[in-house]
């Protein structure tokens, strides 16, 4: 009977242990970078295209994968607006612009298309932007992710090789209530948080005012809080902004810009967490 219950105890032990995940690189990528926001708005993909050319400038090749497939901002962010080509019918080519590897859900619909799609094809979607597309030589590829904690958040945590997450934020509160639910998927899927970045963080006038339109500081002592790294603060800059609308990134058109040197300074934070 003694051996019997233990026999028991050892198979609910194992039922109730965590799920071990098997968790598959993206082929011709050395690592994977995840740029998140549990919450939508705080320019998530604004920081990820300016650290992907960040880390570009830093001697990385680098590849970006849009994985926002309601929402993809790529096409705008790189003013890219081309059909990839097929290979055997089965995988995708990715499309280059200034040197970097593309691929977005932009990319294969028409710009006004909504993709009204429930769970089961968007993780469809994210599978054949991560397994079906003939990424090559890549230092690091990087991911924007959507808002939440859903479906794509889920798939990247669970079945794909993540080397590292880094959580954009604004510092007001209602911003940071997402950004902790953020947090504490990572933590609990196994995925290594890089750090926390305080986005739209000031507004500095032409007399040198600073204007702290979302609040002060909440990013950084979220970040003290969980025991992460702070990476740092982006402002609001209209050129940064202007860049974007271009389709020019600012960290590539103008690596020297006062901007482009903060991302820089992330982005050598970046590099080392990878090495």
């Amino acid at each position: 009977m003694t051996e019997k219950k233990a026999e028991m105890s050892e198979s609910m032990k194992e039922k109730l242990a965590p799920k071990k995940f098997i968790k598959n690189p993206i082929k011709g990528t050395k690592y994977t970078l995840l740029i998140s926001s549990a919450k939508g708005g705080v320019g998530k993909s604004t920081f990820a295209i300016n650290i992907a050319f960040s880390l570009q400038n830093l001697g990385l090749k680098i590849g970006i994968l849009d994985a926002d497939v309601y929402g993809p901002s790529l096409p705008k962010l790189i003013n890219l607006n081309e059909k990839p080509k097929s290979e055997e019918g089965k995988y995708l080519i990715p499309l280059k612009k200034y040197d970097a590897q593309c691929m977005s859900m932009g990319f294969l619909v028409e710009e006004t298309t909504p993709m009204i799609w429930r769970g089961p094809m968007v993780i469809s979607a994210i599978r054949t932007m991560t397994e079906k597309v003939l990424w090559k030589d890549l230092d690091v590829i990087i991911v924007d992710m959507p808002p939440g904690t859903g479906d794509t958040q889920l798939t990247f945590a669970q079945q794909i090789k993540v080397d590292g997450a880094v959580i954009v934020s604004t510092p007001q509160d209602l911003a940071l209530l997402d950004v902790k639910r953020g947090i504490e998927m990572f933590d609990k899927t196994g995925v290594k948080i890089i750090g926390l970045v305080d986005n739209m963080s000031f507004f500095k006038a032409d007399d040198g005012k600073i204007y702290n339109i979302f609040g002060e500081g909440g990013v950084e002592k979220t970040a003290k809080e969980y025991k992460k790294e702070f990476l740092g603060k982006i402002p609001i800059h209209r050129d940064l902004r202007d860049a974007n609308d271009k389709g020019e990134p600012l960290t590539h058109s103008n690596p020297n810009h006062e901007v482009s040197l903060i991302f820089k300074e992330i982005a050598e934070k970046i590099k080392q967490a990878f090495q």
